[in-house]
């Protein structure tokens, strides 16, 4: 057995050799400015250092940074880490008790180097790479920041920091600029070395164009960079700049307004901006400009209104100007035999601010650039295209009915907004129903073509308004049985049942007392069936959809607004045969094969891949021709859009919003007749299961057999 006092003696002698070899070179190190290269000693001495692993370690608290009055060695100044993510303090996460440092009790103590003799020299070989020794000093990782945006980035740090900053109040994107910005080390983004990127320049440029997308520039201020001399005005302008590019992407995706505050029955998908991802797609693009535009609709009627926009303001913003009246004005080109005849009229400078010609604003001369302002703005107002300007064309540039038009141009652009950035399927070759409720006209689109048209009856205005929303059809049912919406029978026909108690046997209804005690009227199918022939059904909140008529001469007038909310159709047997060659393209559907299946039983003809269909509000709308087109705003949507645009929340907004509200609550003064005659037998499923349930519900007591439902996949 190896005798412990010797070795022990042995290890004393090495760890003294040792000592003295630390102090010779910490001497020489010292002298040398620490530039010599490390011995062999040291490097055996530092590979035997345990390391503390720095990970899941609780947040220091003052203890530990006491010092030991014993030691005559300074401490180390402690250097906190950079934040590279989210800049509101957290607290850091503690280790658990089980997976914390050991107490001293338990801990083993650091193996000694095994070291033969104070002379010995350690082995020339570099320690393994799973042992690598830890460097002296902490090392700071190198920043990216260009030097001289230091400055602007350690503002935009504490700006991002300081709580009272309420640039970004919006939930998500405070955390995403924050986010952002820490990614790069706060270093700005809108300038570098105190001037304007190119980035800059470009989002800037479109901010100020806002007004040719129908916004108003004045919400997204861009603040002078040029005023900005100092490291806090320069962050201070950055976080405008980003805020303001933010609201611009978030108002032109999905409107300056939510659809909720115009009406109750408004409902599209909402596609809201994501702040991370519009940061990093404008600030990643080349052309920044045309990234931050893409974010409005990207829709070709959106973008002929937008064209149609331009050329009522003239190329301009359409200030509110009067243009005198006084001599025509022409101006004349120049040949080689005469010069350019270039009038001089003190109302140029006006009309060139009417027209928004921003070039020379004081400029006196009726030249070339402002016959040709003229030109456009004769056109959009179906005036011959002269470029003179002569009584009619300053009569049309003064005429309020030119600031209504801009007006109603504005609001339905913004109701393009919130329809879905892809109105069709993309399964089906973009695919898709569009009716237009103003108009009174639907369209099936395909491939970006119009398939077919036909004319539609509407909804009165107040109470029976149609609504607005995109929900895709699912299957067409033919020979529907009609089950009267609860709103029509508690207003119309238990008020009608107290004049008559024989009406609706009259009127070929049936009247039927559910389980629950409420009432249920239905109509068998049959060629004087309200809902006609066919049915297209589309399930949707509202309980609205599109189906045909007996009363085909509502079709002849040119305002088609009669019906409780639901759309009637012309032709709805093309309508079908449309709509199923489309999605079933081997079916072989024509109008023929259509009307052969009427009859007495209910025949649902269901889709493979559903159709959507978008229920829109267009009172301004650009024709095949290229024309705009105004229609009467039945609905007082324009009116109510105009308020809440203006800033006004009056009582007209108030009395326009409550006469959309309907009225479906049952009248408490209204009751059934003692002598009204009920059919026998539970009437089946609830109104909305037997309109948009499964397409064979089973059949209810006393249900004719003529009524059963046949299913047609195929």
């Amino acid at each position: 057995m190896r005798d412990s006092s010797k070795g022990r003696g042995g290890f004393d002698r090495a760890l003294m050799a040792v000592a003295a070899t630390f102090l010779t070179v910490s001497a020489t190190s010292a002298l040398a400015q620490s530039n010599a290269p490390r011995s062999a000693a040291e490097l055996a001495i530092e590979a035997a250092i345990p390391v503390p692993q720095p990970a899941n370690l609780p947040p220091p608290t003052a203890d530990d940074f006491k010092m030991d009055a014993t030691a005559s060695v300074p401490p180390k100044q402690i250097q906190l880490p950079r934040a590279t993510a989210n800049t509101d303090p957290k607290p850091a996460e503690v280790a658990p008790a089980e997976t914390a440092a050991a107490p001293a009790s338990e801990a083993k103590p650091a193996e000694p180097p095994k070291l033969e003799s104070a002379t010995t020299t350690a082995p020339a070989t570099p320690a393994p790479a799973t042992a690598a020794a830890p460097a002296a000093e902490p090392v700071k990782a190198a920043s990216t920041v260009p030097p001289a945006d230091q400055p602007v980035a350690d503002k935009l740090r504490e700006q991002l920091a300081a709580k009272t900053l309420r640039l970004f109040d919006r939930k998500g994107e405070r955390q995403a600029v924050e986010k952002f910005y820490s990614a790069r080390e706060y270093a700005p983004v809108w300038t570098s070395a105190g001037s304007l990127t190119a980035t800059a320049k470009g989002v800037i440029a479109r901010l100020k164009d806002a007004a040719s997308e129908g916004l108003n520039a004045s919400d997204y201020p861009v603040p002078d960079f040029t005023a900005a001399t100092t490291p806090e005005a320069l962050a201070e302008a950055e976080l405008k700049l980003t805020s303001g590019m933010l609201d611009y992407a978030r108002q032109a995706q999905s409107g300056r307004m939510h659809y909720s505050q115009v009406a109750y029955d408004i409902l599209y998908p909402e596609h809201p901006t994501d702040p991370a991802e519009v940061l990093a797609n404008v600030t990643g693009a080349r052309d920044a400009s045309a990234a931050l535009e893409s974010y409005n609709p990207p829709h070709r009627l959106y973008k002929q209104l937008k064209a149609k926009l331009a050329e009522l303001r003239g190329q301009g913003d359409g200030p509110v100007l009067t243009i005198a009246e006084g001599p025509a004005l022409a101006y004349k080109a120049g040949t080689k035999k005469q010069p350019a005849v270039i009038p001089d009229d003190p109302r140029v400078p006006q009309l060139r601010a009417k027209l928004g010609i921003g070039e020379n604003p004081d400029d006196t001369k009726y030249d070339a650039k402002v016959a040709e302002a003229v030109r456009k703005f004769q056109s959009s107002a179906d005036l011959k295209p002269t470029g003179v300007l002569d009584d009619k064309t300053v009569k049309a540039l003064n005429s309020p009915k030119r600031d209504k038009i801009i007006d109603t141009v504005l609001v339905n652009m913004e109701r393009w907004r919130w329809l879905p950035r892809q109105l069709g399927a993309s399964n089906l070759n973009d695919a898709y129903v569009i009716l237009n409720v103003p108009d009174f006209t639907l369209k099936v689109m395909q491939g970006g073509s119009q398939v077919w048209t036909t004319r539609v009856v509407t909804g009165k205005p107040g109470g029976h308004a149609t609504p607005m929303l995109t929900e895709t059809m699912k299957f067409i049912t033919v020979n529907p049985t009609w089950n009267v919406p609860p709103s029509i029978i508690y207003n119309e026909y238990l008020p009608a049942l107290q004049q008559d108690p024989t009406v609706l046997q009259r009127m070929g209804l049936r009247l039927e007392r559910n389980r629950d005690g409420s009432i249920h009227i239905s109509q068998p199918p049959g060629e004087a069936n309200a809902l006609g022939r066919i049915r297209f059904n589309f399930p949707n909140k509202f309980l609205v959809y599109q189906h045909d008529t007996p009363d085909k001469h509502l079709f002849a007038k040119e305002e088609r607004a009669f019906s409780h909310g639901c759309m009637r159709v012309q032709n709805p047997d093309q309508y079908a045969a449309t709509l199923l060659n489309i999605t079933l393209p081997n079916g072989g559907y024509t109008p023929e094969k259509i009307r052969s299946m009427y009859g007495r039983s209910e025949v649902d003809l269901k889709f493979p891949t559903p159709i959507p269909v978008n229920i829109t509000y267009q009172t301004a709308f650009v024709d095949d021709a290229g024309k705009l087109q105004i229609r009467k705003d039945v609905y007082g949507r324009d009116a109510s859009m105009l308020a809440l645009l203006k800033g006004s929340r009056g009582r007209d907004l108030e009395n326009v919003v409550a006469r959309a509200q309907p009225s479906v609550s049952r009248p408490r003064d209204v009751s059934l007749p003692s002598n009204v005659a009920f059919n026998d037998g539970y009437s089946g499923p609830s109104f909305f299961e037997r309109l948009f349930g499964p397409p064979t519900p089973p059949a209810p007591v006393g249900r004719q057999p003529q009524q059963q439902r046949r299913v047609i996949t195929r």
